[in-house]
């Protein structure tokens, strides 16, 4: 991914530090830049991406406003070197001008949508526009997911889901409802969207499945079990919805069972059976009673012609998460 068939010099390089850290001013061709440059996606198997997928609009729209010629100013993208490039001065009289020995690629941090719009610029026009760069000698790939982190939540925002997805290492419920999403024995698998862009078949965003997970496990008694093991409640709960109501969690369009308002309803009602049917002398509760209660949801009309086509918000949640209750747990009230 990182590999160049041949080293690529960049002239005219300005060498300096920013906290400590050497980093590297100047400007490539967009053909240059092409082969110079590429991007961790968000799903890299090693674990280590983070990029989401590009807007084409965003693209083009880019691509059109620089039409407008020498009126179509644009930052600087950032990038990391990880030290596969090498500084060398014209004059040691001078020591921070001089050139770039590129002996592989550096990594795309910031100006994904830039790069792909000059791109279609260059192949429309023929046009090779300067690319201005700001690039880091090295950051290890901690470092380069916390800086994109901060330059994205702090200025323009990367989205909260793919923002949970980013802190799946340092926060348990980010950690659980990634894991809910990507694997394939999970019901939120074919539903999910990690980069928090719903598409058709996929309306359940990471954030939205973090939130109703807050709900799930939001009693002091269930909070401080173990991701492991609020993992596997969290599965087999709603799996154990799923597979009592298969048609209803499959359809979206006919059935509001997966819609948010309803999801959030059936996590504060399953708080409810998790402190009901947790032991006392150890932190586990009983699933297989959980599964059996669960199994009485199909009284409920859950299409969307139904009586919970009227519900909608926090409010809707509440009022239906009373009526869950009663069903699930009869002596509640």
């Amino acid at each position: 991914m990182d590999k160049l068939v041949n080293q690529i010099v960049i002239e005219n390089v300005l060498v300096g530090k920013l906290r400590g850290k050497v980093i590297y001013q100047s400007s490539v061709s967009v053909h240059t830049g092409k082969q110079l440059m590429y991007v961790k996606p968000y799903d890299l198997p090693s674990g280590k991406g983070y990029q989401r997928p590009v807007n084409i609009k965003r693209c083009n729209d880019f691509a059109q406003y620089l039409s407008l010629g020498d009126e179509a100013l644009f930052t600087p993208i950032l990038l990391n070197a990880a030290s596969n490039w090498e500084f060398t001065p014209y004059d040691q009289q001078r020591p921070n001008y001089g050139r770039l020995l590129c002996k592989g690629k550096a990594s795309l941090m910031d100006g994904q949508h830039r790069i792909e719009g000059l791109k279609k610029y260059h192949n429309e026009t023929n046009t090779d526009i300067t690319v201005p760069f700001l690039a880091f000698h090295y950051l290890d790939e901690n470092e380069e997911i916390k800086l994109f982190d901060i330059i994205n939540t702090k200025a323009k925002g990367i989205g909260s889901s793919l923002n949970k997805y980013l802190h799946r290492n340092s926060d348990d419920l980010s950690w659980i409802a990634t894991e809910l999403m990507l694997r394939k024995e999970s019901p939120f698998h074919q539903i999910g969207s990690i980069i928090g862009k719903r598409t058709k078949g996929r309306h359940i965003t990471l954030q939205n499945l973090y939130r109703t997970l807050h709900l799930l496990f939001s009693d002091p008694k269930i909070t401080s079990f173990s991701k492991e093991d609020k993992f596997n409640i969290a599965i087999t709960y709603y799996n154990g919805i799923r597979e009592s109501l298969f048609e209803e969690w499959n359809n979206y369009k006919e059935y509001r069972l997966t819609h948010i308002v309803c999801l959030d309803a059936l996590s504060m009602a399953g708080n409810s059976l998790l402190v009901k049917y947790a032991y006392e002398t150890r932190k586990q509760v009983d699933l297989k009673t959980i599964i059996k209660r669960i199994q009485r949801l199909s009284v409920v009309d859950w299409s969307s012609n139904g009586p919970l086509r009227y519900i909608k918000g926090t409010s809707g949640s509440k009022s239906l998460t009373v009526d869950l209750r009663s069903i699930l747990i009869p002596d509640s009230n």
